[in-house]
């Protein structure tokens, strides 16, 4: 904590509106940024397509991460913590929290505008952050609407409703932008809602399509659910979106929902021009333990077992770590990352089997993972050079229970945590098996992770703790106390030839960097 306290007093704590900040707008966001995004940007909820969040900037390595220090923070002054994922356009950073967005001058931390969207309706939890397209932001509403910004200002340009708010669902998601169509889902498993994919016009956002998770509320026999609340990933050479679905309601009881209940708990592959279904792979059949499978879908093209594939990563929320073949949906790899008791085994496609007599019962089910998952919405990363899937676990216990007088509509059960802790585990993608781990503390961690081309792994622990690893062995090379929990995914860009890595931690931005003469060396080694 002293060694960020001094930083701050070194280099300026910036807090709230400064009227007089220079006028820097955004010049616009192009196809050709979103398919290839330059290294001075952040353009995607993910950084690209892929998902990976990998950077190949490298100014930053092992051996001077430890000089590492503050180089601004911004602090918002809400008393919601910062989970969205920031993006980063001609200099500006776009960054939300609910009914709020922020444009902030990326090298000075300075705020260009502030733009405030009061809600009443919708659940608060938290968001995800913004999209942009040319020179115009979207954003989900927590009552679950869609609004066209001006980057220049934020200034609403339109406004349309996305799912009713009134029936229980609300928005939270970054939309993802490919061509023509702006895509989006909503939350909320609270009732017994329809969940879907939306597609709407950039310029006027009139529907262009919408694929439907479940059967419309009301069929017998039948589920609910499947939101889709964290964003997806995309190729352009297959043309197809992936996308996370999330579970069935009503949640625990799954005796009025037999089968598989398609698609829920689902990895889905769509044709962005259409929203047609291609192919879809369900990581939880029947789901009876609130694990959604919106875990980011990390695209990732390279040799498994000896034979080049275009390949799909997840390391989902039910314990279970999948490596998919992107072009069909066929399973290459199924393994479990942490400890998982909810199983028979695995089937001939890779799915995991439900073992009934974990389902949730009026005497209790000992069940692991907890509800909120072995991982959750925190973005893991692929480091393509070790072959290293690394993702923010959370090994834990739980008890879960459900009896005649829940009901079946809603959470209809209930369900307590007994034991959790975060360790990030990296993972070899053509094995299964955890190479290297690294223990967080106890109780749930929050943030995600990102690696770069020099070797560093960025995350958090479940203290407050910023985190540089090595990627090679997990071993610390740096850490500083944020003073609050941390619950967003760590960022890097380059600025007139200096690398910053951007952190969020409870109300606050934090940008990092090499000091001021060191960083020009580096600048020149990295060349």
């Amino acid at each position: 904590m002293k060694l960020l306290y001094r930083s701050m007093i070194r280099f300026g704590f910036v807090v709230g509106a400064l009227a007089s900040a220079p006028a820097l707008v955004a010049q616009g966001v192009s196809t050709e940024t979103l398919l290839h995004p330059p290294k001075d940007s952040w353009p995607i909820y993910h950084g690209d397509y892929s998902g990976k969040r990998h950077s190949s900037l490298t100014q930053i390595t092992p051996q001077n991460v430890k000089n590492m220090t503050l180089a601004w923070a911004f602090q918002t002054n809400q008393a919601a913590q910062v989970k969205s994922a920031p993006l980063l356009v001609d200099g500006i950073l776009y960054f939300t929290v609910p009914d709020n967005i922020w444009a902030v001058d990326a090298r000075s931390g300075r705020m260009v505008w502030h733009h405030n969207v009061p809600t009443t309706k919708g659940l608060h939890i938290g968001h995800r952050g913004v999209a942009v397209y040319k020179d115009k932001l979207y954003y989900t509403t927590t009552d679950a609407h869609l609004q066209c910004l001006d980057a220049r200002d934020g200034k609403v340009k339109w406004d349309v409703e996305i799912a009713d708010a009134s029936k229980g669902q609300w928005a939270t998601m970054s939309p993802l932008i490919v061509g023509n169509h702006v895509m989006v889902g909503a939350s909320g498993d609270f009732d017994n809602l329809q969940g879907f994919i939306r597609s709407v016009d950039p310029e006027t956002g009139a529907t262009q399509w919408q694929w439907d998770a479940t059967p419309p509320v009301g069929t017998p026999k039948t589920t609910t659910g499947g939101n889709a609340w964290l964003t997806g990933t995309y190729d352009p050479e297959l043309n197809l979106v992936y996308w996370g679905t999330g579970n069935p309601t009503p949640v625990l009881n799954g005796k009025v929902r037999p089968g598989d209940n398609l698609y829920t708990c689902s990895i889905v592959a769509l044709n962005p021009e259409t929203g047609k279904l291609v192919w879809a792979f369900q990581p939880s059949p029947h789901d009876t333990h609130d694990w959604d499978a919106v875990e980011i879908p990390v695209l990732v093209d390279g040799d498994f077992h000896g034979k080049p594939r275009k390949m799909l990563m997840q390391a989902s929320r039910n314990g279970y770590f999948f490596v998919l073949d992107r072009t069909n949906g066929k399973s290459l790899l199924t393994t479990t990352f942490g400890p998982v008791n909810w199983t028979l085994g695995v089937d001939k496609d890779g799915r995991p089997i439900p073992n009934p007599d974990k389902e949730p019962a009026p005497d209790g089910r000992l069940i692991a993972p907890d509800e909120g998952g072995m991982t959750n919405y925190r973005s893991p990363s692929f480091d393509p050079k070790t072959g290293l899937f690394i993702v923010s676990a959370a090994p834990s216990y739980s008890l879960y229970f459900a009896k005649p007088a829940d009901g079946t509509y809603g959470w209809a059960g209930a369900d307590y945590g007994l034991w959790k802790k975060g360790v990030l585990e990296a993972i070899d993608y053509q094995t299964g098996k955890i190479r290297w781990s690294h223990e967080l503390g106890e109780g749930g961690p929050g943030s995600g992770v990102l690696t770069t081309a020099s070797g560093l792994v960025f995350s958090g622990d479940t203290a407050g703790n910023f985190l540089a690893l090595d990627t090679a062995n997990g071993k610390t090379l740096w850490h500083a106390y944020s003073g609050s929990g941390i619950n967003g995914g760590p960022e890097t860009y380059e600025l007139d030839g200096r690398q910053y890595v951007l952190m969020t931690s409870g109300s606050v931005l934090f940008a990092w960097s090499l000091p001021e003469a060191e960083h020009a060396g580096a600048a020149r080694a990295a060349k």
